[in-house]
């Protein structure tokens, strides 16, 4: 463990010493590659050592989403995590043991959604310190993340924990970079690309991939790509949206309040007061992408207090029958809709037509 940590210092020194210019963008394109490397070596646990174990951080998931919780200690993350499970849920469903990784769930809109609160994510950890790694495996799974910043002092811990969370290939409130990459059996590296390329040329692709040994591969540039985009594509990174939740505005002047609000992805509030949960919670909504759907039995009026709730991107009419029981599908005959997605109401649809939110369908089986 400690030889990794000494060679990715030893990798950041060579950095820094490095003149940015086109003579060593190749040079530092293949640095840029083995320290990537390196950091997923620190990520991996090796058998039975140093790695602590993934004790008390694998809880299960449960819920349609899951938000991680972030900050440094004492800047109000267990007050709004409790606060946000005790208001909006009759159950505060501890449905575990006492774990290091704290969960919680938070009922909203229908929605189950799991509240992780992560211990210890800024303490050094992509350096391999404390039980970052673990923590960070754990945030690796999470849909949504609070970085819970004190108000006072908001910019340095919101730089540091970007920071640690980049170094682990988590990549916040962005878009994967456009790039098709496949790797082959032979034919060499085959480089083509959609728009012109201001970073990257084809000896520092060929630099990097054999870097990670790959020799033969298509890559297609639909982007103005750097050479860190295309490592994040190797390296398969993780693009999680985050919301900043600005904590303890009761300590602040409406002025201060005022550039706080220019932040992108920020939402200032008190947990202690509970103010401006409202726009938290519509915010969380809106970064999670989920869409409600009621079920209508037959002849019957809609049930409107318990919708199936569906991702954006998992929300057809299969994807509803299955999240309410994978056997309905082999009974399905056709489905009523009713509904902004319906051309008239109520409309009879397949399995591939797509639902959109507050939609009532009402199922016909065989």
């Amino acid at each position: 463990m400690s030889s990794i940590v000494d060679k990715i210092k030893e990798i950041e020194a060579e950095m820094a010493r490095t003149q940015k210019n086109k003579a060593t963008s190749y040079h530092l394109g293949t640095l840029k590659a083995k320290l990537a490397k390196l950091r997923k070596e620190l990520m991996t646990p090796q058998g039975g050592s140093g790695g602590g174990g993934g004790v008390g951080f694998d809880v299960a998931k449960t819920g349609v989403a899951r938000i991680g919780f972030v900050g440094f200690p004492s800047v109000g993350k267990s007050t709004l995590m409790s606060k946000l499970t005790g208001t909006f849920s009759a159950v505060a469903a501890y449905e575990f043991t006492t774990l290091t990784t704290v969960p919680g769930v938070l009922q909203y809109k229908g929605a189950k959604i799991q509240i992780l609160d992560l211990p210890g994510i800024v303490e050094g950890a992509k350096d391999g310190r404390g039980r970052g790694r673990q923590v960070i495996a754990v945030a690796r799974t999470c849909s949504l993340i609070f970085l819970v910043l004190d108000v006072l002092k908001p910019l340095t811990h919101k730089k540091i924990i970007e920071t640690e969370l980049e170094g682990f290939g988590i990549r916040l409130n962005k878009q994967p970079p456009n790039i098709y990459f496949k790797k082959k059996d032979k034919g060499g590296i085959n480089m083509t690309n959609t728009v012109p390329l201001t970073n990257l040329d084809l000896d520092q692709v060929k630099a990097v991939l054999s870097e990670y040994r790959i020799h033969n591969a298509d890559v297609n540039f639909k982007c103005d790509a750097t050479v860190d985009d295309l490592i994040d594509v190797i390296e398969g990174r993780i693009y999680i949206p985050a919301i900043y939740v600005l904590n303890k505005i009761d300590q602040i002047s409406i002025e201060e309040l005022d550039l706080i609000y220019k932040i992108p992805h920020a939402v200032p509030i008190s947990a202690h007061h509970e103010w401006n949960f409202d726009e938290l919670l519509d915010k969380t909504w809106e970064y999670l992408d989920l869409i409600r759907i009621y079920t209508k039995p037959k002849g019957q009026l809609p049930d409107y207090s318990a919708p199936v709730v569906l991702r954006q991107n998992q929300r057809t009419v299969e994807d509803f029958c299955n999240s309410i029981h994978k056997g309905i599908v082999k009974q399905f005959k056709y489905a009523l809709v009713w509904g902004s997605s319906a051309k008239h109401q109520p409309q009879k649809v397949g399995l591939t037509h797509v639902l959109n939110d507050e939609d009532v369908v009402q199922l016909v089986k065989q």
